[in-house]
């Protein structure tokens, strides 16, 4: 029981680190796309990040995904 709850507290710690995250935005024309590093984020907070990159004007819309 006491190596579970050591193991358990050890994923915590990885997970809820705060990491280099890259964003990816893909155009609907041409399909070029861009890579970006947000850097020193949870992914949550790179997530949303990331995605205030998305834009869609005029037929041409910008996705931004964290890869």
């Amino acid at each position: 029981m006491k190596k579970l709850i050591i193991l358990c507290v050890g994923l915590l710690a990885l997970v809820s680190c705060k990491k280099d995250w890259t964003c990816t935005c893909t155009t609907s024309i041409g399909g070029a796309s861009n890579s970006t590093t947000i850097t020193d984020m949870t992914k949550s907070d790179a997530e949303a990040e990331c995605n205030s990159g998305d834009v869609s004007a005029g037929g041409v819309s910008v996705d931004c995904e964290i890869q």
